[in-house]
């Protein structure tokens, strides 16, 4: 596979995901600038690349290692956990936290807002 082969499935696999180059680096912890070049077709490191289509869910060779669906509800679970995390820690602080099963169905039904409810938009989001 040539380099603009890999390149053009990097960039099918974002649009598939509807990630926006922000967004992706956010996520990846790769510059914007980088990540444009990138995109571009400038050269960029080999890193680069790998860190890019790891995330992205595609081997070096760009064929997919992860499924869009199972990237979009390991984003949505971790996005989720963090959410209510924060809502947890803020209740434990004044005494209100939540049991374990309240958490869970908290975190079940935010994790359904980000895959198919109004905040499926913000899913890349940091």
């Amino acid at each position: 596979m040539t380099r603009l082969q890999l390149l053009e499935r990097v960039k099918a696999r974002r649009k598939e995901l509807g990630i926006t180059i922000d967004n992706l680096s956010q996520v990846s912890h790769l510059g914007y600038k980088t990540l444009s070049r990138f995109f571009a077709g400038a050269d960029v490191k080999l890193s680069t690349v790998e860190k890019v289509t790891e995330v992205l869910g595609l081997d070096f060779a760009g064929n997919e290692t992860v499924s869009v669906n199972d990237l979009r509800d390991k984003r949505a679970e971790k996005k989720a956990i963090y959410i209510v995390s924060l809502v947890q820690d803020t209740s434990a602080l004044e005494m209100q936290g939540l049991e374990s099963d309240s958490i869970k169905i908290l975190i079940a039904d935010t994790k359904k807002e980000f895959l198919v409810g109004e905040y499926k938009k913000n899913l890349w989001a940091s």
